[in-house]
Protein backbone atom coordinates (compact mmCIF):
# COMPACT_ATOMS: atom_id res chain seq x y z
CA UNK A 1 0.00 0.00 0.00
CA UNK A 2 1.22 3.27 -1.22
CA UNK A 3 0.22 6.50 0.59
CA UNK A 4 -0.79 8.98 -2.05
CA UNK A 5 1.48 12.45 -0.17
CA UNK A 6 4.75 10.70 -0.97
CA UNK A 7 3.64 9.33 -4.19
CA UNK A 8 1.70 12.15 -5.71
CA UNK A 9 2.84 15.17 -3.83
CA UNK A 10 0.41 18.44 -4.17
CA UNK A 11 1.17 20.70 -7.01
CA UNK A 12 3.16 23.60 -5.53
CA UNK A 13 1.08 26.92 -4.80
CA UNK A 14 1.17 29.81 -7.17
CA UNK A 15 3.48 32.62 -5.03
CA UNK A 16 1.59 35.42 -4.32
CA UNK A 17 2.89 39.01 -5.41
CA UNK A 18 2.90 40.46 -1.72
CA UNK A 19 5.13 37.34 -0.80
CA UNK A 20 7.61 38.80 -3.19
CA UNK A 21 7.19 42.57 -1.98
CA UNK A 22 7.91 44.34 1.04
CA UNK A 23 4.87 45.03 2.98
CA UNK A 24 3.47 48.24 2.88
CA UNK A 25 4.63 49.70 6.59
CA UNK A 26 8.46 48.85 5.20
CA UNK A 27 7.69 50.40 1.47
CA UNK A 28 6.10 53.83 3.28
CA UNK A 29 9.32 53.74 5.49
CA UNK A 30 12.10 53.07 3.27
CA UNK A 31 10.50 55.80 0.58
CA UNK A 32 10.17 58.93 3.07
CA UNK A 33 12.94 57.56 5.07
CA UNK A 34 14.96 57.60 1.63
CA UNK A 35 14.05 61.18 0.42
CA UNK A 36 14.24 62.23 4.25
CA UNK A 37 18.04 61.42 4.20
CA UNK A 38 18.61 62.84 1.07
CA UNK A 39 17.37 66.28 1.84
CA UNK A 40 18.98 65.77 5.45
CA UNK A 41 22.49 65.39 3.72
CA UNK A 42 21.93 67.72 1.67
CA UNK A 43 21.01 70.39 4.11
CA UNK A 44 24.07 69.32 6.34
CA UNK A 45 26.54 70.19 3.33
CA UNK A 46 25.03 73.44 2.43
CA UNK A 47 24.85 74.86 5.91
CA UNK A 48 28.36 74.29 6.96
CA UNK A 49 29.32 77.59 4.53
CA UNK A 50 26.55 80.07 5.45
CA UNK A 51 28.11 82.63 7.39
CA UNK A 52 28.18 83.32 10.73
CA UNK A 53 26.11 87.23 10.23
CA UNK A 54 23.48 88.09 10.62
CA UNK A 55 23.45 86.35 14.26
CA UNK A 56 20.86 83.61 13.94
CA UNK A 57 20.72 83.03 10.25
CA UNK A 58 23.20 80.20 10.38
CA UNK A 59 21.93 78.66 14.07
CA UNK A 60 18.14 79.10 12.52
CA UNK A 61 19.21 76.59 9.92
CA UNK A 62 21.73 73.93 12.18
CA UNK A 63 18.79 74.37 14.49
CA UNK A 64 16.21 72.92 11.91
CA UNK A 65 18.93 70.33 11.00
CA UNK A 66 19.08 69.18 14.20
CA UNK A 67 15.27 68.88 14.71
CA UNK A 68 14.94 67.32 11.46
CA UNK A 69 17.86 64.49 12.71
CA UNK A 70 15.96 64.00 15.77
CA UNK A 71 12.96 63.13 14.02
CA UNK A 72 14.49 61.00 11.51
CA UNK A 73 16.27 58.93 14.64
CA UNK A 74 12.98 58.07 15.81
CA UNK A 75 11.62 57.01 12.66
CA UNK A 76 14.86 55.00 11.46
CA UNK A 77 14.18 53.10 14.64
CA UNK A 78 10.44 52.42 14.00
CA UNK A 79 12.06 51.29 11.12
CA UNK A 80 15.12 49.19 12.03
CA UNK A 81 12.06 47.55 14.77
CA UNK A 82 9.57 47.06 11.98
CA UNK A 83 12.54 45.12 10.17
CA UNK A 84 13.07 42.78 12.87
CA UNK A 85 10.23 42.10 13.81
CA UNK A 86 8.35 41.52 9.90
CA UNK A 87 9.26 38.75 7.44
CA UNK A 88 10.98 40.04 4.44
CA UNK A 89 11.11 38.77 0.61
CA UNK A 90 13.73 35.99 0.12
CA UNK A 91 16.90 37.40 -1.76
CA UNK A 92 16.65 37.90 -5.63
CA UNK A 93 16.70 33.91 -7.02
CA UNK A 94 18.40 35.22 -9.69
CA UNK A 95 21.48 37.04 -8.04
CA UNK A 96 24.84 35.32 -7.69
CA UNK A 97 25.60 34.17 -4.33
CA UNK A 98 28.50 36.88 -3.81
CA UNK A 99 25.75 39.68 -4.74
CA UNK A 100 23.41 38.35 -2.44
CA UNK A 101 26.68 39.00 -0.09
CA UNK A 102 27.22 42.57 -0.73
CA UNK A 103 24.09 43.56 -0.96
CA UNK A 104 23.36 42.27 2.70
CA UNK A 105 26.74 43.94 3.67
CA UNK A 106 25.89 46.99 2.37
CA UNK A 107 21.81 47.20 3.56
CA UNK A 108 23.58 46.06 7.28
CA UNK A 109 26.19 49.48 6.91
CA UNK A 110 22.87 51.74 5.84
CA UNK A 111 21.22 50.89 9.16
CA UNK A 112 24.47 51.67 10.95
CA UNK A 113 25.15 55.08 9.51
CA UNK A 114 21.33 55.86 9.96
CA UNK A 115 21.42 54.95 13.32
CA UNK A 116 24.96 56.19 13.81
CA UNK A 117 24.30 59.91 12.28
CA UNK A 118 21.32 60.86 14.62
CA UNK A 119 23.49 59.77 17.27
CA UNK A 120 26.49 61.63 16.96
CA UNK A 121 24.76 64.55 15.87
CA UNK A 122 23.01 64.82 18.53
CA UNK A 123 25.83 63.82 21.18
CA UNK A 124 27.80 65.88 19.48
CA UNK A 125 25.76 69.33 20.00
CA UNK A 126 25.21 68.19 23.58
CA UNK A 127 29.08 68.85 24.14
CA UNK A 128 28.64 71.86 22.61
CA UNK A 129 28.42 75.39 24.47
CA UNK A 130 24.62 76.14 22.70
CA UNK A 131 21.65 74.22 23.65
CA UNK A 132 20.21 71.61 21.32
CA UNK A 133 17.15 73.24 20.17
CA UNK A 134 14.18 70.92 18.84
CA UNK A 135 12.01 73.06 16.59
CA UNK A 136 12.85 75.97 18.65
CA UNK A 137 12.54 74.44 22.28
CA UNK A 138 15.93 74.10 24.48
CA UNK A 139 16.33 70.56 25.48
CA UNK A 140 17.91 69.10 28.96
CA UNK A 141 21.33 70.03 28.93
CA UNK A 142 23.09 66.08 29.19
CA UNK A 143 26.83 67.29 29.48
CA UNK A 144 29.30 70.38 30.05
CA UNK A 145 30.67 72.09 27.26
CA UNK A 146 34.18 70.18 25.93
CA UNK A 147 35.11 71.82 22.56
CA UNK A 148 37.54 68.35 22.13
CA UNK A 149 34.35 65.84 22.54
CA UNK A 150 32.09 68.07 20.09
CA UNK A 151 34.94 68.62 17.52
CA UNK A 152 35.36 64.36 17.57
CA UNK A 153 31.62 63.61 17.38
CA UNK A 154 31.55 66.19 14.51
CA UNK A 155 34.17 64.97 12.62
CA UNK A 156 32.46 61.45 13.33
CA UNK A 157 28.97 62.49 12.03
CA UNK A 158 30.68 64.31 8.73
CA UNK A 159 32.64 61.36 7.83
CA UNK A 160 29.63 58.70 8.63
CA UNK A 161 27.48 61.07 6.33
CA UNK A 162 29.88 60.54 3.20
CA UNK A 163 30.47 56.75 4.14
CA UNK A 164 26.45 56.62 3.78
CA UNK A 165 26.36 58.73 0.64
CA UNK A 166 28.98 56.67 -0.77
CA UNK A 167 26.66 53.37 0.34
CA UNK A 168 23.90 54.84 -1.08
CA UNK A 169 25.07 55.49 -4.64
CA UNK A 170 26.02 51.73 -4.31
CA UNK A 171 22.73 51.23 -3.41
CA UNK A 172 21.11 52.73 -6.11
CA UNK A 173 23.82 51.73 -9.05
CA UNK A 174 22.52 48.26 -8.18
CA UNK A 175 18.94 49.35 -8.25
CA UNK A 176 19.46 50.56 -11.92
CA UNK A 177 21.77 47.54 -12.42
CA UNK A 178 18.53 44.99 -11.68
CA UNK A 179 16.02 46.88 -13.57
CA UNK A 180 18.25 48.06 -16.50
CA UNK A 181 20.26 44.95 -17.15
CA UNK A 182 18.79 41.95 -14.99
CA UNK A 183 14.96 43.06 -15.47
CA UNK A 184 14.44 40.51 -12.57
CA UNK A 185 11.08 42.75 -11.00
CA UNK A 186 14.02 43.89 -8.40
CA UNK A 187 12.30 46.90 -7.71
CA UNK A 188 8.69 46.30 -7.43
CA UNK A 189 9.72 44.79 -4.36
CA UNK A 190 9.85 48.28 -2.75
CA UNK A 191 6.59 49.70 -4.53
CA UNK A 192 3.10 50.54 -3.22
CA UNK A 193 0.94 48.36 -5.75
CA UNK A 194 -0.09 45.31 -5.28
Amino acid sequence: MTNDNIDNPPPPQAVTHEQHQYDRMMVVLHWVLALALIAQWALGNWMVDLPKEPPGYRAGWFNLHKSLGLVMGLVILWRLGWRVTHSVPAPVATSALWQRAVSKLNHGLLYLCMLALPISGFLGSSFSAYPVKFFGVALPRLFEPQPDMKSMLAEVHETVAFVFAALVALHLLAVVWHVMFKRDGLLKRMMWGS
